[in-house]
């Protein structure tokens, strides 16, 4: 029987097809870190150097790729991804494939036996427990950024706020079922391999959950994966110091037996604060037991150059393309950015190849000519590689006369913005993107625009300003986004959708409103044929190229280093390393 394209490949096989194998470890003559099961040894520390933090420590809250890569080794949602698996998720939590009824309304998950909440909880997991994550994605105290987007054709999900939902049913303590309003299965079951699918025990965390923003279940959290982040007696979690370090040890609880997942390291730490990428990256090549944080610490242009070329390259992970796309944001509920002509002259005046050049070159990334990348179905369907054929984006090196062009289209005769404002821009305060940023200012200047730069560190440039509207940021520089799972309403319905805009953890950063699109998409939700679901989102892709709310500009392929004593094995679908499969050659 047909598979709901890319989504339901990725989070669940419907019907009764088999989801593929899911046993641990898995033999493989891969080379180290290529996205193949490599065989390890047991034991040993790894560090994970970063710059930044986490966004949140919660399941529940966390969005961050960076944060993925942590809560992946410790959580257990009801399907997750094997490094070799980047288009298809396997049971995790969950016991087998997801069963989908007929009319397409009714999705019903068996869960495993034997999974146990580390302590101090120490009982065994239920259906309620999985119930109760989801239901408090609603929680405005846990600021979920994406449940809404997902589930909102759940029965009695519109207008939750944390309370029980009645189409989420547990008719025993191994079964959870979904009922829907329409035959959106596709985006349930994606939602369904993102952490806020771990389950979370009611009676321990709904103290923390009732109080009011910021939420203090992550730091006291429990877990279900091999690893838990290092906790008292009480369960607050002593090992994470924030924007210093966070502390992962095994999971005491952990069964094997119930796991797809080898975890052979005994003890994981994140060193955080290291702003410094090229001392940095030096240390990791030169040292022992280190990677770099993908997604918060990029490795610099001139040690991939070195890299690459000499001695150590086996010590660097070059990765297929991620399903990631760059952004230079503009808010769109600012002046002038609320102007279409003015934004298509920001566009057009960008000197991606630049921006690119600062990041690495080609060797990690394409140049975009709109938003689905090449990995996600609707890709060709949007015109490949030359895109929609809008003007605007025509020009990777920037073209200034176009964009004057725009400027005058848009009400400003000399070409150049004569308005007065400062716009603030707020980008990572590290290179390479510290730099990407420097190189996009320079075009808003070209084209009269006054910025004040403020540069932070990649996470608190995501919480506390680029992912909060009512903080009025003009430019995000630094903003990106990789998708939940591999379809396309994945990349383009929590980026651009008005219903996706959210007081916190909001990542439709340029709060983009448009009832076009929005129709579009609530069109193409239901549609099951690959083909045809394909061709719908292309069509809702060259929508939002067309209003260009922002101007994508690096389609990412994954870059990573490691020490030589360690075989890092790349997710493909994280485009991060697996913390649960990387291990120490001992």
């Amino acid at each position: 029987m047909p598979l709901l394209l890319g989504v339901v490949l990725a989070a669940a096989c419907i019907g009764v097809a088999a989801c593929g194998g899911s046993s641990g470890g898995g033999g493989s003559s891969a080379k180290p870190g290529d996205g193949r099961i490599v065989p390890g040894k047991p034991g040993g520390t790894l560090h994970v150097m970063s710059n930044g933090d986490v966004d949140y420590l919660d399941p529940g809250a966390a969005y961050y790729q960076f944060s993925f890569i942590m809560t992946y080794a410790t959580q257990r949602p009801l399907f997750s991804y094997r490094p070799d698996l980047a288009t298809r998720a396997v049971p995790d939590l969950a016991a087998g494939e997801a069963k989908l009824s007929k009319d397409g309304k009714t999705i019903t998950i068996k869960i495993r036996s034997g999974v146990k909440f580390s302590p101090p909880v120490n009982r065994e997991v239920t259906s309620k427990d999985v119930k109760y994550a989801i239901e408090r994605g609603f929680n405005p105290h846990v600021a979920n950024g994406y449940v809404a987007t997902y589930l909102g054709n759940v029965v009695g999900a519109k207008g939750a706020k944390g309370g029980p939902i009645s189409g989420i049913q547990t008719p025993d303590d191994h079964t959870i079922v979904f009922k829907l309003t329409k035959p959106t299965a596709s985006l349930v079951i994606g939602l369904l391999s993102l952490p806020t699918s771990a389950p979370v025990p009611k009676e321990y965390a709904a103290k923390y959950d009732a109080m009011k923003t910021p939420n203090q279940y992550g730091f006291h959290q429990v877990a279900t994966g091999p690893y838990m982040i290092l906790n008292d007696k009480s369960g607050k979690t002593v090992g994470y110091q924030p924007g210093r370090k966070i502390v992962l040890v095994r999971n005491p609880n952990w069964v094997k037996s119930t796991d797809y997942k080898p975890a052979y390291l005994d003890r994981i730490e994140f060193d955080e604060g290291n702003s410094d990428p090229v001392g940095t990256s030096q240390k990791i090549l030169a040292g022992s037991a280190m990677v770099n944080g993908q997604a918060d610490f990029n490795v610099p242009p001139q040690i991939l150059k070195q890299v690459s070329q000499g001695e150590q390259a086996d010590q660097l992970v070059l990765g297929p393309q991620t399903g990631r796309v760059r952004y230079i944001v503009m808010n769109n509920t600012i002046k002038p950015f609320d102007n279409l002509n003015v934004r298509k002259a920001v566009a057009a005046a960008l000197n991606r190849t630049a921006m690119r050049q600062q990041m690495g070159g080609p060797l990690v990334g394409e140049i975009p000519t709109h938003y689905l990348p090449s990995v996600i179905p609707g890709y060709a369907q949007a015109g490949g590689a030359k895109g929609p054929g809008y003007d605007f984006l025509a020009h990777p090196s920037g073209d200034m006369n176009l964009a004057r062009s725009y400027m005058k289209k848009a009400g400003y005769p000399s070409g150049k913005y004569t308005g007065g404002e400062t716009f603030q821009m707020v980008s990572d305060n590290t290179s390479p993107t510290k730099d990407v940023s420097q190189v996009a200012e320079n075009a808003f200047t070209a084209l009269g625009f006054k910025t004040k730069l403020v540069q932070v560190t990649h996470d608190t440039m995501y919480t506390k300003f680029c992912n909060v509207p009512a903080q009025k940021v003009a430019i995000c520089p630094s903003a990106g986004w990789a998708k939940d799972f591999p379809d396309p309403a994945s990349m383009l319905e929590p980026t651009f959708k008005s219903t996706a805009i959210n007081p916190t953890n909001n990542y439709n950063y340029a709060q983009f409103r448009d009832k076009a699109v929005d129709a579009a998409m609530e069109k193409a939700d239901p549609i099951t044929d690959p083909t045809k679901r394909a061709t719908a989102f292309a069509q809702v892709d060259k929508m939002i190229t067309a209003k260009i709310p922002e101007v994508p500009w690096f389609f990412d392929k994954t870059a990573g280093i490691h020490s030589k004593d360690v075989n890092g094995v790349l997710n493909k679908f994280n485009a991060s390393w697996d913390l649960t499969y990387t291990s120490l050659k001992q």
